[in-house]
């Protein structure tokens, strides 16, 4: 097996960003909705111009984990205090992407990425780090609590094109915080 290694996405990376994000996305919700839906959601969030949109802006970070030379998946996370109202006066940070393509799967590149995005909420002095995940994604909640992260009552639609889709949050109290 060849190390891990998260990197950051630089401006340079746009195009390479754009087809990781659209093909994990691919994989994780295909069949949950309709191909046309699908490409919607292509277009209003994956295309290149709105990634680099999205890089140009100094409170959103993204990372590819790379195993060898190979992009094997990608995070990003930006500084949030108005998402939920039970945080608002919490110094957070919200993890916004997570996605591990399928054919790296099971070899701790989730672990690291996860471990990345706590080391860089923990070395910051955040009180909570927060996500959202599809509310029939188990897998990815059984990952996530592995992690101290608990499911909260707050909900929020995620639809994809058409198709409604909801997500739910979950929430780590990090060391310094008192919810």
């Amino acid at each position: 097996m060849q190390p891990f290694e998260i990197r950051k996405v630089t401006i340079e990376d746009v195009a390479t960003l754009s087809t990781v994000a659209k093909q994990s996305f691919f994989e994780a919700f295909t069949g949950t909705c309709t191909a046309a839906d699908m490409n919607h959601f292509f277009e209003q969030f994956y295309t290149e111009d709105i990634l680099l949109t999205e890089l140009l802006n100094t409170n959103i970070h993204y990372y590819f984990a790379l195993v060898g030379n190979a992009v094997a998946g990608y995070f990003s996370y930006a500084e949030n205090n108005e998402q939920l109202n039970f945080l608002a006066a919490k110094r957070n940070v919200e993890l916004k992407r997570f996605y591990v393509l399928p054919a790296y799967h099971g070899i701790g590149v989730a672990q690291q990425m996860m471990d990345f995005y706590l080391a860089y909420a923990q070395a910051n002095a955040y009180d909570n780090a927060f996500l959202g995940v599809w509310e029939y994604n188990y897998k990815a909640q059984n990952f996530y609590k592995k992690y101290g992260f608990v499911q909260t009552a707050y909900r929020h639609p995620f639809p994809i094109g058409n198709t409604p889709q909801t997500d739910v949050y979950f929430v780590k109290k990090l060391a310094s915080s008192i919810i």
